[in-house]
């Protein structure tokens, strides 16, 4: 599984990724946008041409937040969740990044196991974050401890 950051040309593919898997999916023009940013940063994860998943973050001074992750419901299971975190855990050090935040729905056990193996802890909850259902979100919090 190759690991690389998206390009624009990549952004139908994980449009329609995005739009299986979230209520309230991000547009293709949503993700060019934000593409464009010199504060953000998305990496694919690539299986035989075709794009398995994906991951966002936008960076401010020394924190970073997560904004998307997903992974294609027909490729689960076969890690690139746990692939991308990493990949993107290692990015936001490379940067200096010293705190990274998600949400993640409560219910989504998958995503939780996979922050949680990533070192993330949950810090709070935001109550009726998400919508389609109705649910609350889990916040979850990384410490890249940068000190000697």
């Amino acid at each position: 599984m190759l690991i690389r950051q998206m390009t624009e040309a990549d952004v139908p593919q994980v449009a329609k990724i995005e739009s299986l898997c979230f209520s309230r999916p991000w547009s293709e023009k949503g993700f060019l946008d934000s593409l464009a940013l010199d504060y953000t940063e998305f990496l694919v994860a690539e299986t035989e041409g075709r794009i398995a998943g994906y991951i966002g973050i936008y960076y401010s001074a020394y924190e970073g937040e997560i904004t998307n992750v997903a992974v294609h419901p027909d490729m689960r299971g076969e890690g690139a969740g746990k692939c991308l975190v990493h990949a993107m855990l290692e990015a936001a050090e490379e940067k200096k990044i010293q705190n990274i935040i998600l949400e993640v729905r409560k219910s989504n056990d998958a995503a939780i196991h996979v922050y949680e193996q990533s070192g993330f802890e949950s810090v709070g909850i935001r109550k009726g974050f998400y919508d389609l259902p109705k649910e609350d979100a889990l916040i979850m919090n990384r410490k890249l401890d940068r000190t000697c």
